[in-house]
């Protein structure tokens, strides 16, 4: 897909991912963490509010009320990439870089 900009941290993006437990692919919203060579690191996004995650609220832009998941990591190609939705706020990328930084100390 030509976005016409590089996808960057705290893009909102619709991506085709393949779900863990099948091999079927959904398109589903999915939060850039980075980009490089061609290649998208994304955390899921769920509208279960039951799932433990960072909440993303309609009035950030989200289509339902949602939760990121930082358990659910993914690569795709910038290609499964079919477009940008929206990008986070500056505070909400500030949440998201500490939360995702806590979570890597062991």
């Amino acid at each position: 897909m030509k976005l016409g900009k590089m996808l960057s941290f705290g893009h909102i993006v619709l991506t085709r991912a393949q779900f863990t437990d099948t091999f079927e692919i959904k398109l589903r919203p999915a939060v850039v963490l980075f980009e490089e060579h061609g290649n998208v690191v994304c955390a899921g996004i769920t509208s279960n509010l039951n799932m433990k995650g960072i909440p993303l609220t309609k009035k950030e832009g989200a289509v339902k009320e949602s939760v990121i998941k930082l358990n659910y990591l993914f690569t795709v190609s910038e290609k499964m990439v079919e477009k940008v939705l929206f990008s986070l706020s500056r505070e909400k990328k500030s949440i998201l870089k500490e939360e995702f930084i806590r979570r890597l100390h062991f």
